[in-house]
């Protein structure tokens, strides 16, 4: 039995990457799951319900099943989001209200759908989807940076005013992964294996950071056993917010 044995979770942005990794270690760790994601159909081993987070009423409908069906919630990863890429003036007002809508207000709409249930929870836990963006300058990523820079500070303020409910809110803030979207984005690239190899030398670990890893640390975040750790976000990055080595001869 693990660490998540009689407990809840739901994960937003479920179905693939990050968001299906964490889902599938807190269920390897004895929690019960639920997924929620745009895509119509989940994974097969999880349960899942359908919900665009940029809309309140079906955030409200699909939350609601979530908890009806895992009864109750102690655990809530909120991990949905989309990118951009683009310096300031690069994307359209409509973008930058696109990806804010769904990046920030997305978890805002989650939480505040979720906060009824993880009142009643002896053990509850928000562990919020960050970014390196948020704390390093990235080319290209004005927007997307934005978008995460503000759910760091959202998981802030929210530690803040949920601690006297006895929740924990936390953030993971994690390196370029090797996930899906970034595959995508090497497949739009001139030269793809160029781009990996650049993304993968920017970290000073030499790599692209592993799905799993990211979720290992949400985990960590979201466990009981973590229990006096609230108001922080955890870098999963390969050393690249802190570090700063010579280069390699």
């Amino acid at each position: 039995m693990g660490s998540f044995a009689g407990l809840s979770a739901l994960v937003t942005g479920g179905a693939s990457g990050i968001g299906l990794a964490t889902a599938r270690a807190l269920a390897a760790q004895g929690a019960r799951v639920a997924v929620l994601d745009l895509a119509p159909h989940g994974p097969a081993d999880l349960a899942c319900v359908q919900a665009d987070v940029s809309d309140d009423a079906a955030v409200q409908e699909a939350v609601a099943a979530a908890v009806a069906h895992l009864g109750g919630l102690d655990v809530l990863v909120n991990n949905a989001g989309i990118g951009a890429q683009g310096g300031v003036e690069d994307n359209s007002d409509d973008e930058w209200r696109r990806v804010l809508d769904v990046n920030v207000l997305g978890t805002v709409r989650i939480t505040r759908a979720a906060l009824p249930a993880l009142r009643k929870s002896r053990h509850a836990a928000i562990v919020n989807m960050c970014s390196i963006a948020a704390t390093a300058g990235l080319p290209q990523r004005a927007l997307y940076s934005a978008s995460k820079g503000a759910v760091l500070s959202l998981t802030m303020a929210m530690a803040a005013d949920l601690l006297p409910h006895g929740i924990r809110v936390n953030a993971v803030n994690p390196g370029t992964a090797d996930t899906p979207w970034v595959g995508r984005l090497l497949d739009g690239a001139a030269d793809p294996a160029a781009e990996r190899a650049a993304l993968a030398a920017r970290q000073p670990h030499g790599r692209l950071v592993a799905p799993e890893e990211i979720a290992a640390a949400v985990c960590y975040l979201a466990s009981p056993t973590a229990g006096s750790t609230t108001g922080t976000a955890l870098a999963v990055d390969g050393g690249m917010q802190g570090l700063r080595l010579r280069p390699r001869s």
